[in-house]
């Protein structure tokens, strides 16, 4: 299998909302196929370049309410707790707390060319309902890192973009991000 390419920042189904699925366009062959090389993109993306937790419909071009989500322990986090999954016309339901400032890069953003990456307010627990790739019904609560990615991705599936929230002050390029934010973390005594 080959993976998709990366649609970029400029283009305009980046500022697009995707279309909702009913469970019998999400049972075709056309979907379940998509779903599969949407899986493999952000599998193969990460494993060449280290990033990438998260990839929407429509970073690859498709106007369709899906997501992807896979999050593995790794060298910069490895406190996370592994979620993979694919979120199809999810929307967030109840949000709890404030807001925090959790860095975030995009891959439609040029994160693995040295692209931009910043501070956005997510938060850190919300409610989500979505169906899954058997067009079962999800409603869960998801708390950190997998409340943040979904969140990044459901923005994408509405036609935003990180960059469209994130604290100005706070934007840097990859390289300066790495080196200040990321090394920091991971450095060892």
């Amino acid at each position: 299998m080959k993976p998709l390419k990366i649609t970029r920042l400029g283009n305009p189904i980046l500022r697009q909302t995707a279309k909702r699925l009913d469970k019998e366009e999400i049972l075709s062959g056309e979907i379940q196929n998509f779903i599969k090389q949407l899986k493999f993109t952000l599998k193969h993306t990460y494993e060449t370049t280290g990033i990438g937790v998260g990839l929407s419909a429509n970073q690859v071009g498709r106007e369709r309410a899906i997501a992807s989500i896979d999050i593995k322990p790794r060298l910069e986090q490895t406190d996370v707790e592994p979620f993979e999954q694919i979120m199809i016309n999810p929307e967030i339901v109840e949000t709890f707390g404030r807001r925090a400032g959790m860095w975030e890069g995009c891959l439609s953003c040029g994160a693995t060319e040295g692209g931009i990456f910043g501070l956005v307010p997510r938060y850190k627990k919300i409610r989500v309902k979505w169906l899954d790739e058997n067009a079962n019904q999800h409603d869960e609560i998801l708390e950190g890192f997998p409340a943040h990615v979904a969140q990044h991705e459901i923005d994408h599936l509405n036609g935003k973009v990180f960059l469209d929230t994130a604290r100005r002050s706070s934007l840097m390029i990859a390289d300066e991000y790495r080196k200040r934010i990321v090394k920091p973390k991971t450095a060892h005594p």
